[in-house]
């Protein structure tokens, strides 16, 4: 077994989401899979190879302020049916290792007496029901059943541009392309509301680079690309509504 398997072993990795802005490609982002005190894995669909040195900047509303790291590309997957393909990334510099451990021991901020709402828009049922899951386990778990997490759904953006103007949500999870208005038209409505343009979004969808800049460039807070798992969007969740 390789040395750098057993390092890779070694230094644990837990589920964390994270937007990464490529600083070679201003217009591109994409977002890590998990992170540990050592270094971060990122799907991407771009080309790397093993060894090449790499710069980019880590950041997450509300949590993170932008972070630049230097990395190396330490090895490589494939895209697979049921999985992005993603790049490991190991960081040497001592201090810029020290801040990655320091990020996964982020203190919780107190949780809020009245509880959460979050604003399912998606108009796959099979899918509604996978984030539902999600949401039910956060409350169930995490949460403890002790503070209130109301789902509530929408099948298109103007159904829920009408549910965000009547109530408070903390969370909108949305896919791009559906019918009546689509998410792109949503993202573009919300931030320019001045009673919405701070709720975070997050964005879930199949769609290729070409969305996924576009919505980057309309504000998103994190774009995850469908398939996509239970602790992708668990954890995407936790840390946008800051919960440890």
């Amino acid at each position: 077994m390789s040395s750098q398997t057993d390092e890779k072993r070694e230094a644990l990795r837990v589920p964390f989401v994270l937007r990464v802005q490529w600083r070679d490609r201003a217009q591109a982002a994409d977002a890590t899979e998990n992170l540990s005190g050592g270094g971060l894995f990122v799907q991407t669909d771009r080309i790397f190879e093993v060894g090449a040195r790499v710069p980019l900047t880590l950041s997450f509303p509300g949590l993170l302020d932008p972070l630049e790291v230097m990395g190396e590309v330490s090895w490589l997957r494939a895209a697979r049916e049921d999985l992005q393909a993603g790049v490991g990334i190991q960081v040497t510099d001592a201090a810029e290792r020290q801040r990655l451990d320091g990020l996964l021991k982020t203190e919780q901020r107190p949780l809020p007496t009245e509880g959460y709402r979050v604003l399912i828009v998606e108009d796959n049922p099979h899918i509604i029901e996978m984030y539902s899951y999600v949401l039910k386990k956060l409350a169930a778990g995490d949460l403890g059943g002790k503070v209130p997490l109301e789902v509530h759904f929408a099948p298109d953006g103007h159904s829920a541009l009408k549910q965000l103007k009547e109530g408070v949500f903390h969370l909108i999870m949305t896919d791009l392309y559906m019918p009546v208005m689509d998410g792109f038209i949503l993202i573009e409505k919300i931030r320019a509301e001045e009673a919405l343009k701070a709720i975070p979004v997050i964005v879930i969808s199949a769609g290729g680079k070409e969305a996924q800049t576009r919505a980057n460039e309309l504000g998103v807070d994190i774009y995850l690309r469908k398939p996509v798992r239970f602790v992708e969007v668990l954890e995407t969740v936790k840390q946008l509504l800051h919960i440890k």
